[in-house]
């Protein structure tokens, strides 16, 4: 296949094959599982165990709740509530994990990092280390059904791999679950801001006893929810101990809040990637009134994650969802990041709550932000570096280089030598 001028997009870039970007390995590094449930699955499963949807049709959930635009990053956390209300087994979460997995694998994802919060799905009869082996046995069995296929066995295709992140939560009310609603009975009359705080460093420590005394492949902590009012610096305990512990860090910042919530994400919780960090270079997005010179501030930040090669992981479909300021994607901050350096890392968020795939995120930015078969390279090898992956350094050393041999292999198979 050759490349010619009939082969460009709108804004002069060549376009890059949907077929190639399916075949090509891939990485997500922000997937939520609750966010990311098969629609059919969700009917099935609401039937089950007497879930009240909106509409038991996809076509009438894609209506009332997965919608294509939203209000406010508030709306767009609403359908969650459907999901996680059928995901309150062991039954449904591994279930649900183990589509996830199959899902990924179908379009040439082979590393995943599958994040949720074990604590909106504790309860009298289940635990949140109970929750994660759960998850954990779905993502397991998908993972060794396709990694005995004889192509993977040989050695001619790279193996599919994965990690958890276990998610805390900015802030929660009653309703949320049952642990929440009890924590929350409990510590009555105890500030909001104490109380998150319990509860995030409650979930880490869960974390690091089923890294540790289960052998799960928990790579990560995330600190997930409503930017706005909820300071990550609330936290501060539970990603300490996080740091102690050997556990990796991201956090959702610069979502729907400003800079100024990126930089406490890396100096108080020593985040490692940033998820979304829409924001990161956008002056008048600052809201914080010491901050005199926002020019300035922009740019120190971003030169800090630059150097530091803080990754972005990059959710392009979900943030023109939830921000009603973004009329079209083109306008996504995504290509001032690459043109300052920074390391992004293309992801979905929610498959099921965005209607969206790895290889379509992918498609968008070649055909909205001029995505070129260069950058396209380097974000997704960078996706496979700056992964939490499980195993040891050694180990992923040589899986990165497998990547890069079978990529490279694909390039040669749709481009030859214009590679």
């Amino acid at each position: 296949m050759t490349i010619t001028a009939s082969d460009t997009n709108a804004i002069g870039i060549e376009k890059i094959p949907e077929a190639f970007l399916l075949q090509l390995p891939k990485t997500d590094l922000h997937v939520h599982l609750d966010g990311s449930i098969r629609i059919p699955t969700l009917i099935d499963l609401a039937r089950e165990y007497h879930v009240d949807l909106p509409s038991f049709t996809e076509g009438g959930l894609r209506e009332t709740v997965f919608k294509d635009r939203y209000a406010n990053l508030g709306e767009y956390l609403r359908g969650f509530a459907y999901t996680t209300a059928v995901l309150q087994s062991e039954v449904a979460l591994e279930r649900c994990a183990y589509e996830l997995a199959q899902d990924n694998q179908a379009e040439g994802v082979r590393y995943l990092e599958v994040r949720f919060a074990p604590q909106l799905h504790v309860h009298r009869h289940m635990n949140a280390v109970m929750v994660l082996r759960a998850v954990n046995r779905g993502l397991k069995r998908a993972r060794d059904e396709f990694n005995a296929r004889p192509a993977v066995v040989t050695g001619a295709e790279p193996a599919f791999e994965y990690g958890i992140i276990v998610c805390a939560m900015r802030m929660f009310r009653e309703g949320f679950s049952e642990y929440f609603t009890n924590l929350v009975d409990a510590h009555r009359y105890a500030p909001a801001k104490e109380v998150f705080r319990h509860a995030s460093l409650e979930v880490a420590r869960a974390a690091v006893i089923a890294r540790d005394e289960y052998d799960l492949p928990v790579v990560g902590f995330d600190l997930a929810g409503e930017e706005a009012g909820y300071p990550a610096v609330d936290h501060a305990d539970a990603f300490g101990f996080a740091q102690k512990n050997f556990l990796k860090k991201t956090v959702h910042a610069g979502e729907a809040y400003g800079p100024e919530s990126i930089f406490q994400a890396i100096t108080d919780l020593h985040a490692d990637r940033i998820g979304h960090g829409t924001y990161l270079l956008e002056p008048d997005a600052i809201s914080d009134p010491e901050i005199k010179d926002r020019e300035r501030y922009v740019r120190k930040l971003g030169e800090y994650i630059a150097d530091r090669r803080i990754t972005l992981e990059v959710c392009l479909t979900s943030n023109l969802q939830t921000n009603p300021q973004m009329q079209t994607l083109s306008e996504h901050t995504f290509r001032k990041m690459r043109a300052a350096r920074l390391s992004t890392t293309i992801c979905t968020d929610n498959r099921t709550v965005s209607n969206t795939t790895v290889t379509r995120e992918l498609q968008l930015a070649s055909e909205h932000l001029g995505l070129s078969r260069h950058d396209l390279k380097s974000i997704i090898i960078y996706g496979f570096k700056r992964s939490f992956f499980p195993g040891s350094y050694q180990v992923k050393r040589v899986y990165v280089r497998q990547i890069i041999d079978y990529y490279e292999s694909i390039e040669r198979k749709f481009f030859g030598d214009n590679v």
